[in-house]
């Protein structure tokens, strides 16, 4: 069914006839989330860049978290062009898309017009006045799709559409996370948005949703060593960036901490369910502050001339974090400055052994550019540095 029309204006370079500016379609209002409005209904292929902006992951300049999606995959969405453009279409995969509270939905008279399942009607979309103003709705699902669309000589192609009323940008980046469970996202995404998702997760994502938030604050305090090196995927691409180390794996070193032998689990209360965020934070500062000052030369560099920012050697620097901060809470406050010159004693104990950027590691005969980050050099190196640590923490007693 083609958008109905009133005075018929056409916006600039768009080939699309709307009323005063709105897209009339029928639709389908589900019966799903009394709260949560659901609508299925169809767009042109053409008319669908007109109604939906994609929301990219970002940051603004006070470091708070902009979108939730994924860079454009170049090749993917040539492959679904060179389809939408061939002899015969059929083009089953639909979108997703978190529509304004301004569509307005009027339900049709009769007696069959619903099932209890679902209402007949018609939807109606604002669109903007150019186009260069913000489309109402965003992209929850199907954004190399919906690039292909907005791209083929089909303009007039019907794309299913399934569109529900939030602006909330949580409930968007919870349904987004949610409906690509299939096809795994990128890790380093997944981790920038579960910070920000308050809903009820999965939970294998709520597992990560702890550490996650734990690197996100290591990235952006100003009192933390890692402020600015963590490579996250609001800062993919960037060229300015100083990020050096992989969030991943400050991540996975973290979920180590959090087991019941690591030395933040003491700070999760499992009898009431609460977690101790702001002294696991101060922990880890203290800690990877001290790292960095006992290490300056390896701090900051790229991994490929510094193993201390590399994988393996965050985290065995993780696993040695553990032996180190146990025996300084032992005897300081986490928030003392007592804290950070014990922490800095400690690493003194192994500072000596080290080759982060030269050299070859003691015992292991390997040289300092030959670590990977794989199991097997991850297991060697911590299991080396923790040695060193208590045999000399023994010679020193």
């Amino acid at each position: 069914m083609r958008a109905e029309s009133l005075r018929q204006p056409v916006l600039p370079d768009s080939g699309v006839t709307v009323a005063e500016n709105i897209i009339k379609r029928r639709a389908l209002r589900i019966e799903q989330n009394p709260n949560i409005p659901l609508y299925l209904f169809a767009l042109e292929a053409g008319e669908v860049d007109q109604v939906a902006d994609i929301a990219r992951i970002s940051r603004d300049e006070a470091g708070e978290l902009l979108g939730y999606q994924r860079p454009e995959k170049k090749q993917h969405v040539k492959q679904i062009l060179d389809y939408l453009d061939s002899e015969e279409v059929l083009f089953p995969n639909g979108l997703i898309l978190a529509l304004p509270l301004s569509v307005r939905f009027k339900g049709s008279r009769g007696p069959n017009s619903t099932d209890g399942l679902a209402t007949i009607g018609t939807i109606e979309i604002p669109l903007p006045n150019s186009r260069d103003a913000p489309r109402p709705a965003l992209i929850v699902d199907g954004q190399q799709r919906s690039l292909a669309l907005a791209r083929t000589k089909r303009s007039k192609l019907p794309v299913t559409i399934a569109g529900f009323v939030s602006e909330d940008l949580e409930i968007q980046r919870d349904q987004f996370l949610r409906v690509n469970t299939v096809f795994p996202l990128p890790t380093a995404l997944v981790a920038e948005l579960l910070p920000e998702v308050n809903t009820k997760l999965p939970t294998k994502l709520s597992a990560r949703k702890l550490p996650s938030t734990l690197v996100t604050a290591l990235n952006q305090d100003s009192d933390s060593p890692f402020k600015g090196l963590i490579k996250q995927a609001s800062t993919i691409g960037d060229k300015k960036s100083d990020a050096v180390v992989k969030d991943n794996s400050l991540i996975s070193a973290i979920e180590e901490s959090l087991s019941p032998a690591g030395v933040l689990f003491p700070y999760k209360n499992l009898s009431n369910g609460t977690t101790d965020t702001a002294a696991m934070r101060q922990v880890l500062v203290v800690y990877w502050t001290a790292v960095k000052d006992t290490f300056p030369d390896a701090w900051g560099l790229p991994p490929t001339k510094s193993r201390l920012m590399h994988g393996v050697g965050i985290r065995s620097m993780g696993r040695l974090m553990d032996r180190v901060m146990d025996r300084v809470l032992t005897v300081a406050d986490i928030g003392s400055k007592d804290a950070y010159d014990k922490a800095m004693a400690e690493l003194a104990l192994v500072e000596p052994y080290c080759r982060w950027t030269k050299g070859r590691w003691p015992e292991l005969n390997t040289s300092w550019n030959e670590l990977q980050n794989l199991p097997r050099h991850i297991s060697t190196l911590s299991n080396l540095l923790i040695r060193i640590y208590l045999q000399s923490r023994m010679s020193a007693s």
